[in-house]
């Protein structure tokens, strides 16, 4: 680098000096981290395009790149196989891992509870469907995300919960979004679980009914027996211990965005969403958002008690994790997100 011969000496040592400083800065800015989304216009996964609207991964000096997968297992098995470095995703995951082997930790926390709802179709509601114990002997089939996800997870406890077989029911992977709504209209599921904004539009056309609901805290308490800390991101213990640094920034950019939602109204955060988020209708995606913001946590923080939650739920109907040790502790941290934020 050549400077110009009115700068003095220690001036130009400071220049040269400053200089590396932002060139090391950019290249570190330059490597990309890619966050896999289990779908990211869910409003459950919201935090992680409002963190990028608000500019908090840049300011973080991080490079993060977004990407989506329709169901949390799909973004699960792309950060095994290391294809990207961190998963939006249900917290439940890092403990099915650990009994097959697997070490992830949620750094961030999104939400205390699913967010989610079990919608009966009208229809089937009209015919007697109208709790899960009503299944028994039916055979009806249920929707979920994909098999292996969360949404599968829960779909089964609840079921068992209320006594009704797995030989009862069977479970079809139908998505989210707008393959869930076309399964509910061509009656391929007779209910089945989901997240906002489909809640709310299932809801607004007529075709569903909210049979379970997991959006707050005492109807989670209610069906579940105890909260569900669920959307989150989580990475590899490994790769964690080996990027400090970028797993710090990580996690205090998203609890920035925690904070901020805690702050703003359901409105002011929508304005910060792609227009392809809501598409026409905004005023029902607002509706949704105000309905979900309970959810949230305030601060990124994984909430007291809810890994052995978690831990209780899943033990009843998988059988790899039933009886077997599992290690909370490496499941989770809270130890990258500062105690201040800002």
């Amino acid at each position: 680098m050549r400077f110009p011969a009115y700068f003095p000496g220690s001036s130009r040592t400071l220049f040269a000096a400053a200089a590396l400083a932002l060139c090391a800065a950019s290249s570190q800015a330059a490597e990309p981290i890619i966050i896999m989304v289990g779908g990211i216009n869910k409003i459950i996964y919201l935090p992680a395009k409002l963190t990028e609207a608000l500019g908090y991964f840049k300011e973080e000096g991080l490079n993060v790149e977004l990407q989506s997968q329709p169901a949390g297992v799909d973004a699960e098995n792309q950060l095994i196989a290391g294809a990207v470095q961190g998963v939006v995703g249900f917290y439940d995951h890092t403990i099915d891992l650990q009994s097959k082997g697997k070490e992830i930790e949620a750094i961030a926390v999104f939400c205390k509870v699913p967010g989610e709802a079990e919608i009966v179709s009208t229809k089937a509601a009209a015919a007697g469907f109208k709790s899960f114990a009503d299944a028994k002997g039916k055979n009806y089939t249920l929707g979920v995300t994909g098999l292996g996800s969360s949404t599968d997870f829960l779909t089964r406890y609840l079921a068992e919960r209320s006594g009704v077989p797995s030989k009862d029911y069977t479970l079809l992977p139908v998505g989210a979004g707008n393959t869930f709504i076309a399964a509910i209209k061509q009656d391929r599921i007779q209910a089945g679980m989901t997240t906002e904004p489909t809640i709310s539009e299932v809801l607004k056309s007529g075709d569903g009914k909210v049979m379970v609901d997991l959006r707050n805290e005492k109807d989670t308490i209610a069906a579940l027996g105890g909260i569900y800390p669920a959307a989150s991101l989580y990475v590899q213990n490994a790769w964690a211990d080996a990027h400090k640094a970028e797993a710090t920034k990580l996690a205090r950019a998203f609890a920035r965005t925690m904070k901020w939602i805690s702050t703003h109204s359901a409105a002011e955060i929508a304005d910060k969403m792609p227009k392809d988020y809501y598409g026409n209708d905004k005023a029902l995606y607002v509706q949704a958002l105000q309905a979900s913001l309970p959810m949230y946590t305030n601060d990124g923080r994984m909430p007291a008690g809810g890994p052995e939650s978690v831990l209780k739920v899943l033990a009843a109907t998988k059988p790899l994790i039933k009886g077997k040790n599992i290690d909370l502790s490496k499941t989770y941290t809270n130890a990258f997100i500062p105690g201040d934020i800002k």
